[in-house]
């Protein structure tokens, strides 16, 4: 069995050496970058199975980084910051980071984070792998069309530039339609791990998500709130 890759990107050339030391002595293929610009240059080539993400980056910082690396893969993101602001943990989260850290933190609390996003990461490619084969290929709703193979949505026919957590995001709603889940149950489903902070990135997604696949977002005929419980896909 192939080695697990992590990409670990940050620009502290210690801290760098010392994560690609660590984590190749834990029986991981690791690849290292220093700014931001080699870092999605290094992922695209290699196809990782998992980025150590630091946030402020030369070139470019991490929030664009990831925002670009979650526009082409669907791999665990950890985020790590010297910041320890909350509005940060949030927007990386809400830009596709599945999990995160603030310096200086131990090397087993990352060995265990590591583990867990790899372990939850495999769960979820597994579960899609299992509704996918239960399921049609396709699904229709109106003039809304999903592809789950080509991992595609349409409107009118027309494809639509969406990203892959908005992508996943909607495919659960559309395979489970009718039934509602609370915003804790949406992240454990579509992202894919324990979320122990602030839901608010699923009602970002929803509402990104509606103002491109509803024709009026404001008055929602498919993605619709239940009040006091979380959200569903109408049947």
């Amino acid at each position: 069995m192939a080695a697990t890759k992590i990409l670990v990107i940050e620009d502290d050339r210690t801290l760098l050496d010392v994560l690609g030391y660590n984590l190749r002595n834990e029986g991981y293929e690791v690849y290292v970058a220093g700014d931001g610009v080699t870092a999605v240059e290094m992922a695209r080539k290699e196809n990782p199975d998992l980025v150590i993400l630091d946030i402020m980056l030369p070139e470019l910082d991490g929030f664009e980084v990831c925002r670009i690396l979650r526009k082409d893969m669907t791999i665990p993101i950890l985020m790590l910051t010297a910041k320890v602001e909350e509005t940060d943990k949030i927007v990386g989260l809400e830009i596709g980071a599945n999990d995160y850290m603030t310096k200086p933190f131990s090397f087993r609390e990352l060995m265990a984070r590591i583990k867990a996003l790899l372990r939850r990461s495999n769960i979820s490619r597994a579960d899609d792998m299992t509704a996918i084969e239960r399921t049609s290929p396709t699904a229709n709703a109106g003039n809304l069309k999903i592809d789950f193979n080509r991992y595609q949505v349409f409107i009118d026919d027309k494809p639509l530039n969406i990203s892959h957590r908005e992508f996943d995001l909607l495919a659960f709603l559309m395979r489970n339609r009718g039934q509602v889940f609370t915003r804790d149950q949406l992240l454990e489903k579509v992202w894919g791990y324990d979320y122990a902070g602030d839901t608010r990135t699923v009602d970002v997604h929803v509402r990104w998500l509606r103002k491109k696949i509803e024709d009026d977002p404001a008055n929602p005929r498919w993605l619709v709130t239940v009040r006091g419980v979380g959200y569903k896909f109408l049947e």
